[in-house]
């Protein structure tokens, strides 16, 4: 995965959301920390696995002071049907474009979806900890990303 190095500033994006609007990453600066979820496509059982584990950990996730955004290749109104079916409450972002996910290097190019991959952002728009999954089908815990967090 060729991305952003630890410790550099997070690239900048805004990315039309689930959320009543465009959301941009540096909005949260001096805020809160942010984790960066890239998914593979939404209504895929992982990935509503997934999703589903980050909306029934979103208090663990407040507690480190952290916001989740996901982020897929899903047009809007997909990734809204995929909230409402599975009752997820974490802000889903598209980048339909594929731009964000090929400034942060999770874009597989042949399959023209972003790998799953993680990134914490702390709350000066730093990139302290990030992974990427070497199977589509392997996610992290909710307690993995949480641990990084808390050793911001």
């Amino acid at each position: 995965m060729s991305g952003p190095s630890i410790g550099a500033e997070a690239p900048d994006f805004t990315l039309p959301s689930t959320a009543d609007g465009d959301v941009t990453l540096s909005q949260f600066r001096g805020k809160s920390n942010v984790v960066l979820a890239f998914f593979p496509l939404a209504f895929t059982s992982v990935c509503t696995a997934e999703f589903c584990d980050f909306t029934d950990g979103l208090t663990d996730f407040g507690a480190v002071d952290a916001e989740v955004l996901g982020i897929s290749v899903d047009s809007v109104p997909t990734l809204t049907e995929f909230r409402a079916k599975n009752s997820i409450t974490v802000t889903l972002l598209s980048d339909f474009k594929r731009d964000v996910c090929r400034a942060y290097g999770t874009l597989l190019e042949e399959q023209f979806f972003s790998r799953r991959s993680y990134f914490v952002v702390d709350r000066r728009g730093v990139l302290r900890w990030s992974h990427a999954e070497s199977e589509l089908g392997q996610k992290r815990a909710n307690t993995e990303l949480i641990k990084e967090l808390e050793n911001l």
